[in-house]
């Protein structure tokens, strides 16, 4: 099919109370326009353009998408108004059919889209994607004959008692035969409550050119929900992410609470996954099987293993983590960080731009950057690897089997050879010899009979 989908996204947003344009609000920490692009990717249209009203340099700067045209609809006179000015009449030769769609409307799955595709392959010129709702105050409704074929799409506005009694919707969304809606266009008319030119009123006008239009209903209606304030955005955003935590689920992951967990960007997760309460997942994130996370955990960006172990306030960005080791709890993971296998970082810790060799432990307190510790190190409580001099950072290189005393700092760059015990509270400025101790203290000293200023009154 020779496809060019429209997405209309020049509504004011007014409810929304913002300086930000409705459509590049967010659901899951990404733009709900860049939502429908991401979902209207997966049908391979020839042209993809976006109808805009305003703030047009803000919207193109915010989103992407392969090759998107932009059109600007300075007057706001409606829908019908605003496809027009993305369909022009020299389009027949390029394009088959043009589906409409909406950047306030975010959640509307590929399979609804190609279920309406594959209605147009059944020779139906005009496809409507419609919904059963509860309450459908507000909506535009569907009105069928007697044989159940979609005879109007009226307005609330416009609606009479009875027709506004129907509880199938329109979305909004539709697919339609360029050649159609090129007759169609031109013949819409702004007669109606709002003084605008309807999109709807083309399933009128098709019945009267006797043109065959078909409909295609969604399971679930807030597939379709548009988003015109901050409380709709927030049904939406619960739905995503009960969506989202059901299809963790499906594939064998544990959830302590399916209500109490955020995705925002891709997670996968392998069988036998537990995540706990209150945890945000945001860019991609890998976890292999039988990781276990605690309550409060925010994972960015990430690659954890088999078997790990996350306690509870952990933050992870950017980092990979290894078969079997143990993180946190309140521990901080920055990017770069490597943990090998069966290593520890335990509470309070940071780690930023280091890698933690296999079975090493950093169990208290401390902050390690710009390392790289090798296997079966001991670091002790309140260790500071001290990497910045002021201007430029540096690296400290911890061997095997080496043992670092609580309290101490490492003034990098230097190296602790393996075997190496480092005495608590030393201050370690140059490199260390392997299998030795090192002290770097200041001689203790004890003055008798000495004491503490009084306060003069």
């Amino acid at each position: 099919m020779r496809l060019h989908t429209v997405i209309l996204a020049a509504g004011k947003g007014t409810r929304m109370r913002s300086v930000l344009p409705k459509v590049l609000h967010c659901l899951a920490a990404k733009p709900l326009l860049q939502h429908v692009l991401d979902t209207a990717s997966g049908l391979q249209a020839i042209k993809t353009t976006i109808v805009y009203g305003q703030q047009g340099d803000w919207l193109q700067n915010s989103v992407h998408g392969s090759e998107l045209d932009w059109v600007c609809q300075t007057a706001l006179l409606g829908t019908g108004h605003a496809l027009a000015q993305a369909v022009t009449q020299d389009e027949l030769t390029v394009f088959s059919h043009v589906l409409v769609l909406y950047g306030d409307v975010p959640l509307v799955k590929l399979s609804s889209l190609q279920k309406m595709l594959d209605q147009a392959k059944k020779e139906a010129e005009l496809i409507v994607l419609t919904a059963h709702v509860a309450e459908p105050l507000g909506f535009g409704r569907i009105i069928r004959d007697s044989a159940g074929v979609l005879q109007a799409i009226v307005e609330e506005q416009d609606a009479s008692e009875l027709e506004r009694q129907c509880a199938e919707i329109n979305s909004g969304i539709m697919l339609c035969s360029l050649a159609l809606l090129q007759h169609c266009l031109p013949l819409l008319q702004a007669n109606n409550a709002q003084g605008e030119y309807y999109l709807t009123d083309i399933v009128r006008l098709a019945r009267d050119y006797n043109a065959k239009i078909a409909t295609v209903r969604v399971s679930d209606a807030l597939e379709v929900q548009g988003v015109n304030d901050r409380i709709q955005l927030s049904v939406v955003e619960r739905y995503y992410q009960r969506r989202q935590a059901q299809a963790l689920m499906r594939n064998g992951v544990t959830l302590a609470d399916p209500n109490r967990i955020d995705i925002r960007g891709t997670l996968k997760a392998a069988e036998d996954v537990f995540i706990d309460i209150n945890c945000i997942f945001e860019g991609e994130v890998q976890l292999s099987a039988g990781v276990n996370i605690g309550p409060n955990c925010l994972i960015k960006n990430s690659k954890i293993s088999k078997n790990v172990t996350i306690y509870a306030n952990t933050v992870i960005d950017g980092a990979i983590i290894d078969a079997g080791a143990i993180i946190g709890p309140f521990a901080r993971l920055r990017p770069e960080t490597h943990i090998a296998e069966a290593g520890r970082v335990g509470n309070f810790v940071e780690l930023k731009k280091t890698r933690l060799g296999k079975a090493s432990k950093v169990n208290h307190l401390s902050y390690i950057g710009d390392a790289v510790i090798g296997a079966k190190v001991n670091v002790g409580a309140g260790v500071i690897t001290c990497n910045y001099d002021g201007v430029n950072k540096h690296q400290t290189i911890i061997k095997d089997d080496a043992f670092i005393g609580s309290s101490s700092q490492l003034v990098a760059p230097v190296i602790i050879e393996a075997g190496t015990t480092v005495g608590a509270g030393s201050t370690i400025t140059e490199n260390t010899l392997a299998n030795s101790l090192t002290l770097a203290r200041a001689k203790q000293i004890t003055i008798s009979g000495w004491s503490r200023p009084i306060k003069k009154l």
